[in-house]
């Protein structure tokens, strides 16, 4: 029997968790699923009942499933602690502790939210960009890093932007097959005019394309990357980058579908276990509220049933779910906008499972 972790975690986390265990419950019996699930603890809620962002029991589970759905972690309640032990170092060590180097993040605009964007309708409508994020090297976990006093008796802060050969032809070779079963086309970003490690990035990636004939292979530096996914986003099938640059362009690109409330993301590691969450954080401003979206959530489910767990019918059962919900009106805070109905976390999920039944 296939068997999930659910990691709530803090702020939203428990309250989006709650409705996609309600479609998860769903789902498992409408299509005999016979999925498993038990919960753990990540970020601020692992520190207030262990002392630490990730418990070994926690990662001990995580290492025994198929896949890991999680909330979402962190809070202004754990900003002043050691640096350390706060909860990003909890998301940061899972995702290194599974080897989760491949983070895909789609940035598809719903037709019902077209005039949610921040951008012209017609700019956005029906656009359908997937980001390909190395997430496990780069400048978040090179060394050395950290702060020390310098001779001149200044502060002095510094991190080391590092990846080896291996690392960019695993996320390459992830990013060429995804654009194979898309449109064909691969832009790969990087700063190769200034960083030498983007420089062998960019070598590296053009060695792979010989393996790709099929797959359009196209450059471009992070500043023009950001600065067209405002001006012409439509022209992006699938992005390539490291670390950091996909950590701003994937925010970036999330913004132009209207909300950021509406999309999932899946970290995976060779073997195709993965973990899934959604693109937003904790939102401690509206935590408790019972207003936060949990579409996103949702869509990280149907992510987990595809990839991880080969489950195709159910999760297109729930795209479609979230499709039937939107051309009901029914809108969440961060996707309002005039003429429709407003909802809150618990409506949604119930339009949710009322279409999937």
């Amino acid at each position: 029997m296939p068997k999930v972790l659910l990691l709530p975690g803090d702020g939203i986390g428990p309250e989006i968790m709650s409705q996609a265990e309600r479609v998860l419950d769903v789902v498992n019996e409408k299509f005999d699923l016979q999925i498993e699930t038990e919960h753990g603890l990540l970020g601020g809620s692992a520190i207030d009942a262990h002392g630490v962002p990730m418990p070994e029991e926690t990662l001990l589970k995580a290492k025994q499933v198929d896949a890991v759905l999680l909330g979402a972690v962190g809070g202004p309640k754990w900003d002043n602690l050691d640096r350390e032990i706060r909860p990003e170092k909890g998301l940061l060590g899972i995702r290194s502790g599974l080897e989760l180097f491949a983070n895909l993040r789609p940035a598809l605009t719903y037709s019902q939210l077209a005039s949610a964007s921040s951008l012209r309708a017609e700019l956005v409508s029906g656009l359908d960009i997937l980001i390909v994020r190395e997430l496990t090297g780069g400048i978040y976990f090179g060394q050395p890093r950290g702060i020390h006093t310098n001779d001149a008796g200044d502060r002095e802060g510094f991190n080391t932007y590092r990846y080896d050969e291996s690392e960019i032809k695993r996320i390459g070779r992830v990013a060429f097959e995804s654009a194979r079963k898309r449109n064909g086309r691969l832009c790969s970003v990087d700063k190769a005019n200034v960083l030498e490690a983007t420089v062998l990035w960019r070598e590296v990636m053009n060695e792979l394309a010989a393996d790709y004939p099929d797959v359009e292979l196209t450059h471009m530096y992070v500043d023009n990357a950001a600065m067209q996914l405002v001006k012409e986003p439509k022209q992006f099938d699938v992005i390539v980058t490291g670390n950091m640059f996909g950590d701003i362009l994937s925010d970036i690109a999330a913004m132009l579908t209207g909300s950021i409330g509406m999309l999932p993301s899946a970290s995976l590691n060779h073997s195709g276990v993965g973990m899934y969450e959604p693109c937003h954080g904790s939102a401690p401003d509206i935590a408790g509220q019972g207003v936060a979206n949990p579409l996103a959530m949702i869509l990280s489910l149907s992510m987990m049933l595809r990839y991880s767990l080969k489950q195709e019918a159910a999760a297109q059962a729930i795209d479609d779910a979230v499709s039937a919900v939107l051309d009901q009106g029914l809108r969440t805070g961060d996707i309002m906008t005039d003429g429709m109905t407003a909802v809150g976390t618990q409506e949604m999920g119930d339009a949710v499972v009322a279409a999937l039944q």
